[in-house]
């Protein structure tokens, strides 16, 4: 197992090509990494993140609990993604969102006030935080364009074409919810595709 969380730890560094070695030493002596089991959370609604998670292995559902009660998903985290609310975790605000681990997953992890501190002392680490900032508004922005722009066939299969590896790991309940649909419309979609 130590082996495994060093090729961890080492793939998670190896992201970052432009750290010197230094940077690399400060990082590295604050990650830590945990085991999560199915149906675990990562954090849930009303808590603070202190720690911005990075999946070495696993799948997770980013969701919100509506005013009747429902479930509604947002957003899967699989390997190699951050699995954050990024906006409350940069204010260290309470988060609105649950994420669960829909599979038995690692995180690596790395609390907010070092990211801070890397911020503060090295210039490279300041453009990652920018980097991975962006990444976010991108994909939430996509998102929100997605229902403004699209009907619910056309996100679905911009899904499948950006998620082919985990499209066999979700359930379809999850998926319609992402998709603003009910269960039943997106197995019309997908049987109506089936046959094309």
């Amino acid at each position: 197992m130590k082996k495994e969380l060093k090729k961890y730890f080492d793939s998670y560094i190896g992201l970052f090509p432009d750290l010197n070695s230094e940077e690399v030493a400060f990082f590295k002596s604050y990650l830590t990494i945990e085991e999560y089991a199915k149906k675990d959370f990562l954090f849930m609604s009303g808590e603070v993140q202190k720690e911005v998670g990075f999946v070495c292995k696993g799948l997770l559902r980013r969701y919100y609990i509506n005013e009747k009660g429902n479930k509604i998903t947002t957003g899967f985290v699989n390997e190699n993604k951050y699995a954050t609310d990024y906006p409350a975790f940069i204010r260290q605000i309470p988060t609105k969102y649950f994420i669960e681990c829909l599979e038995p997953s690692i995180i690596i992890k790395l609390p907010y006030n070092k990211i801070q501190e890397g911020y503060s002392k090295f210039k490279t680490s300041e453009m990652y935080g920018r980097l991975i900032a962006e990444y976010v508004l991108t994909v939430q922005t996509d998102r929100v364009e997605s229902f403004l722009f699209k009907n619910a066939e056309e996100r679905y299969l911009d899904f499948i074409k950006h998620n082919k590896d985990i499209i066999n790991r979700i359930s379809i309940s999850h998926l319609a919810s992402l998709l603003g649909i009910e269960r039943q419309s997106l197995s019309r979609i997908r049987s109506k595709l089936a046959k094309k």
